[in-house]
């Protein structure tokens, strides 16, 4: 195209000298050199452009290149970490099939081998049940021949008899059978009566535990002479000022507390009787800072008994939360923790009841430990036992029926729940942890020391069955065992016959009632044996 369009130009300059004369030569000439000129610019200008375009096409080429290059490279390295995390997860999934695979392996292993242990065992036991299944038909065989040859015997006896007596069949039958109802009425007595002994000791010693807990319930005044506190005091002119103008301070006292205040010629002491123990622990510490703050009005008395209730209600919570948390028991609800916390005014044959409960929580967390049992549902009825002796007389029933329907009201188990009323018999077990509960509470109450006895006490009555068992005639030795649970006498065999064993046996038991006082029984054992030696010379 700029070939065509220069020819198209050289034609037309050429064309203007003839056509117009007057042109000038040198213009002519000018113009074609300016054309030349031009012509040659532009085709210097297109060939530089062709140039650069070619050169930046190859810098294009070589850039798209590298890219294509360096993209490719990343592809490759990223395909080869893909490739090495793949391999390196297959590998750790089939060691781990392996290791599986070896497991269960070795348990097939060890099954087969306890299946063959188990298969020879029972092939041994198979053989020794029909050796014993053998023997057991041979010792029948020969039972069956001595029944046949005893039968035998005893109808030639009868025969004899009857011809030497002089009485036929059926009355020899008669006598027989007149002789051993006689011994079965002599031996049915001794029984019933062995079961009326025991019978009345233990009706006895339900009574001592109901009369103990219905007198400990029942706060009435009639019974105040039966617990008493005493209050020292310095002077007499204080108890004038106790009892006040026309007795008017020590009325308001006995109504704010509901114990009564005795005052007679004992010097320096008051006496404050009543029989729930709370009461008379509140009047007690009120009483002590009446007189130490020396104002006695019936406004401050009001006020004092007011804040020493206070003050005990506190104490009662705090003893109860000791208490649980000493165990290591979840919280409970805050009326059986104030109930808990009321136990500890609480005694049964002097036994303080909060720790006595406590004691038998940890017997039943080491005896259901022992029986695979949960040892926090043990504890909880250990500790919550005996919780319906907290209550006072306006709650009527037996203290183990009164404390299972409060922790029920409560939100306690159903194992909790019939384990506090079943623990004296009221009620059936349904578990086990009634039973745990009966033993620990009796492990508790039986230990020497726990009930009311001191150690010079307890070793004076352990003396004392010594001595009574050593009265009788006829005696060898005498020993107390089971702390003083059980008397085990032994007889001279010489002097002492099997018969007379059990009667002196039983009259060791009754003056053992009758001389000593005791919680609970005392079981008299009687060891009559005869030993024979001979030498060989």
């Amino acid at each position: 195209m700029l070939a065509g369009s220069t020819q198209a130009d050289c034609s037309a300059i050429m064309k203007l000298p003839f056509e117009n004369s007057s042109f000038d030569l040198g213009a002519a000439t000018l113009v074609i050199i300016c054309i030349v000129l031009g012509y040659c610019l532009r085709i210097w200008r297109d060939h530089s452009l062709r140039a650069g375009w070619q050169h930046q096409r190859k810098e294009l080429l070589e850039k798209t290149r590298l890219e294509a290059e360096a993209l490719t490279r990343d592809a490759r390295l990223a395909a080869n970490e893909e490739a090495l995390k793949a391999r390196s997860e297959i590998e750790q999934m089939t060691g781990a099939r392996q290791k599986e695979v070896a497991v269960i392996d070795q348990r097939l292993m060890t099954r087969e081998e306890l299946v063959n242990r188990q298969l020879e065992n029972l092939v041994k036991e198979e053989r020794v049940l029909r050796a014993d299944r053998d023997a057991l038909l041979a010792t029948t065989a020969e039972a069956e021949a001595q029944r046949k040859l005893a039968d035998q015997l005893v109808a030639h006896r009868r025969a004899e008899l009857a011809s030497v007596a002089k009485m036929s069949e059926s009355e020899v039958r008669g006598a027989f059978l007149k002789q051993i109802e006689q011994e079965s009425m002599r031996d049915a007595m001794q029984l019933s009566q062995h079961i009326l002994d025991d019978a009345k000791a233990r009706a006895e010693e339900q009574a001592r535990k109901i009369i103990s807990l219905a007198i400990q319930r029942y706060a009435g005044h009639h019974s105040f002479e039966t617990s008493t506190a005493t209050v020292n005091i310095k002077g007499e002119e204080i108890k004038g000022r106790i009892i006040g103008r026309e007795g008017r301070n020590i009325r308001a006292f006995e109504a704010a507390t509901g114990v009564t205040v005795l005052i007679d010629d004992t010097p320096g002491a008051v006496v404050l009787s009543g029989f729930d123990p709370v009461r008379r622990r509140i009047a007690c510490e009120a009483m002590e800072r009446l007189i130490l703050d020396g104002r006695i009005h019936p406004a401050r008395i009001e006020e004092v008994v007011a804040s020493v209730s206070q003050e005990m209600d506190q104490a009662i919570q705090r003893a109860g939360e000791e208490a649980i948390m000493k165990l290591g028991l979840a919280p409970m609800h805050g009326e059986l923790i104030k109930l808990l916390g009321r136990l500890h005014f609480r005694h049964s044959f002097a036994q303080n009841i909060l720790q006595h409960s406590v004691e038998v929580a940890q017997l039943m967390a080491l005896m259901a430990a022992e029986l695979r049992l949960d040892v926090a549902t043990a504890k909880r009825a250990g500790l919550l036992h005996d919780i319906g002796k907290a209550v006072n007389h306006e709650v009527e029933g037996a203290h183990a029926i009164v404390g299972a329907d409060i922790i029920k009201r409560y939100g306690e188990s159903d194992e909790v729940v019939n384990a506090v009323a079943s623990h004296h018999g009221e009620v059936p077990h349904v578990g086990p942890f009634g039973i745990l509960v009966s033993a620990a509470d009796a492990i508790s109450a039986s230990r020497p020391g726990a009930r009311s006895e001191t150690v010079m006490t307890y070793i004076k009555r352990v003396e004392d069955l010594e001595r009574i068992g050593m009265s009788f005639a006829g005696v060898e030795k005498c020993f107390a065992l089971q702390a003083g649970r059980e008397l085990r006498v032994m007889v001279q065999p010489g002097k002492v016959t099997d018969e007379q064993a059990y009667l002196m046996a039983r009259n060791i038991a009754r003056k053992i009632e009758e001389e000593l006082q005791y919680p609970g029984q005392i079981r008299v054992t009687m060891v009559r044996e005869t030993r024979c030696v001979e030498f060989a010379k």
